[in-house]
C-alpha cells in the first residue's frame, strides 16, 4: 500500500480529486414543504402521544369500522372461536357435573331410567361441535339437549343471545366498511393544477371538479379553506391557521348541480387572503389551499366527503382551462383526457389590490395581448405567403413546360426587340 501510494504524486491526486468535483456538481433538492391535505384527500396528520387510549374502547363500534380490513377480519375470526370455545367449555361442565361424562352411565343411557343433559356429548371435542351447532343453529341431529337441566336450557339461551349479538356487530361493521363514504369519493375528481385569471374584469382562482360515475351527488356543495402559518400581533405562532374563502356561485345555498365537470371560480377581492398576492409573490407563499367537496351520495343517502389541496407550485397564473364539454348528435359528451388541460391567456402579472387601484393596467394588458396577437396573424400569413411563392418558383424551376417562351418582333427599322409574353 505504501508503494501504491508513492508513485502518484499526492499534487496530482488532489487536482483529480477537484477536477471530479467540478465535472459532477451536486444538485440538492429543495426541501418539500409539508401539506396538510393530499391530493388524494387523505390528511397528512400523525398522532402521537396519545395517552388516553381507553377513549377508542369507548366508542368500539368506531374503532372496529376505522380498522384496516385485515386486523377487523381478524377480530372477526376470533370473536366466533373465543365464543364457541367459551360455550363448549360450558356445556362440557354441564355435562360433566350431570355425570354424562361417567362411563358407567353408557349401559344405562339406552334405558329409560337415565336422561343426560345432551345427548351425545362425551367429550370436549363433541361438546365444542355442539356449541358450533346450538349458535349457527345448524343442528345435523346427532346431538341434542333434554328437559332434564335447567341450567343447560339457561346456557343455551344465553348461548343464542351472545351470537346474535356477535352477529350483528360484526356484520354491521363489514357493511359500514364496503359502504363508507370515502369510497364514493374515489370518483370525484379535481384538477391537478389550480389557475388564475382574468374572469368579468376580474383575477380568479380557479379549478375543475367533475364526478366520474352517472348516479349524482344531491345537494353537492364546495368550500374553499386556505392553510397557512401565521405569527399574531402578540408573538403567537398558529402553525395551522384557516381561513374560509367565497366561491362565487349565483345561487345563494351554494349548492352546485354536478351533472358535468365544472369550474369552480374565487374572486380575489378584499375578502380573499390572496388579495396582495402577485404572479412574482406566489411561488414565495407559504400557502395552501383546500378544497372540499360534500354531498349526498343519491343511490345510498350517504353523506361524502371528496378532498383535495393546491400549493404555490400547483397553481398557474395566466392560465385558462379548456373547454371539454361538447355536443354531439342530441348529447352532451365530455373529453376526460382534457380535464387539466389549460392555455395561456392575458392576465395582469400585478395583485388585485393593485389591479382595482389601477383599473388601466387591465387594459392595457388585453391592448399588448390584442397587439401581439394580430403581430402573430400578421407573421404567420406572411410566412405563408412567402412559402406559397417559393413553392410556386421551385414548381417552375422543376417543370419546364410551365416555362414561357420568348418571342422576338422586328420593326420596320430593321431592329430586333426580345419581350417575354
Amino acid at each position: 500500500m505504501l508503494a501504491r501510494k508513492s508513485i502518484i504524486p499526492e499534487e496530482y491526486v488532489l487536482a483529480r480529486i477537484a477536477a471530479e468535483n467540478l465535472r459532477k456538481p451536486r444538485i440538492r433538492d429543495r426541501p418539500r414543504k409539508a401539506r396538510f391535505i393530499a391530493k388524494n384527500g387523505a390528511c397528512n396528520l400523525a398522532h402521537k402521544n396519545i395517552r388516553e387510549q381507553g377513549r377508542f374502547l369507548q366508542d368500539i363500534f368506531t374503532t372496529l369500522v376505522d380498522l384496516k380490513w385485515r386486523h377487523t377480519l381478524v377480530i372477526f375470526t376470533m370473536s366466533f372461536l373465543c365464543s364457541w370455545l367459551l360455550f363448549a367449555m360450558m356445556w362440557w361442565l354441564v355435562a360433566f357435573a350431570h355425570g354424562d361424562m361417567d362411563p358407567s352411565t353408557e349401559s344405562t343411557t339406552n334405558s329409560t331410567k337415565w336422561t343426560p343433559c345432551v345427548t351425545c356429548v362425551r367429550s370436549f371435542t363433541s361438546a365444542f361441535l355442539f356449541s358450533i351447532e346450538v349458535q349457527v343453529t345448524i343442528g345435523f341431529g346427532g346431538r341434542m339437549m333434554t328437559e332434564e337441566c335447567p341450567l343447560a336450557i339457561t346456557v343455551l339461551i344465553l348461548q343464542n343471545i351472545v351470537g346474535l349479538i356477535i352477529n350483528a356487530v360484526m356484520l354491521g361493521c363489514i357493511f359500514m366498511k364496503t359502504a363508507q363514504a370515502h369510497r364514493r369519493a374515489e370518483t370525484l375528481i379535481f384538477s391537478r393544477q389550480a389557475v388564475i385569471a382574468v374572469r368579468n374584469g376580474k383575477l380568479c382562482f380557479m379549478f375543475r371538479v367533475g364526478d366520474l360515475r352517472k348516479s349524482m351527488i344531491i345537494s353537492a356543495s364546495v368550500r374553499i379553506q386556505v392553510v397557512r402559518k401565521t405569527t399574531t400581533p402578540e408573538g403567537e405562532v398558529i402553525p395551522i391557521h384557516q381561513v374560509d374563502i367565497p366561491v362565487d356561485n349565483p345561487i345563494e345555498s351554494n349548492n352546485i348541480f354536478l351533472v358535468a365537470p365544472l369550474i369552480i371560480c374565487h374572486i380575489i377581492d378584499k375578502r380573499s387572503p390572496l388579495y396582495d398576492i402577485s404572479a412574482a409573490d406566489l411561488a414565495l407563499q407559504d400557502l395552501e389551499l383546500i378544497v372540499i367537496l360534500e354531498g349526498v351520495v343519491e343511490t345510498t343517502g350517504i353523506t361524502t366527503q371528496a378532498r383535495t389541496s393546491y400549493i404555490a407550485e400547483e397553481i398557474l397564473w395566466g392560465h385558462r382551462f379548456v373547454p371539454i364539454v361538447t355536443e354531439e348528435e342530441g348529447v352532451y359528451a365530455v373529453d376526460y383526457s382534457k380535464f387539466g388541460n389549460t392555455v395561456k391567456v392575458a392576465a395582469p402579472r400585478c395583485s388585485a389590490r393593485e389591479l382595482d387601484e389601477k383599473p388601466s393596467i387591465l387594459i392595457q394588458t388585453l391592448q399588448k395581448s390584442e397587439l401581439s396577437h394580430q403581430n402573430s396573424l400578421r407573421k404567420r400569413n406572411s410566412m405563408r405567403r412567402n412559402n406559397s411563392i417559393r413553392r410556386s418558383n421551385s414548381m417552375r424551376r422543376t417543370n419546364p413546360s410551365l416555362i414561357v417562351p420568348k418571342v422576338q418582333f422586328i420593326t420596320p427599322e430593321g431592329s430586333q426587340s426580345a419581350s417575354e409574353t
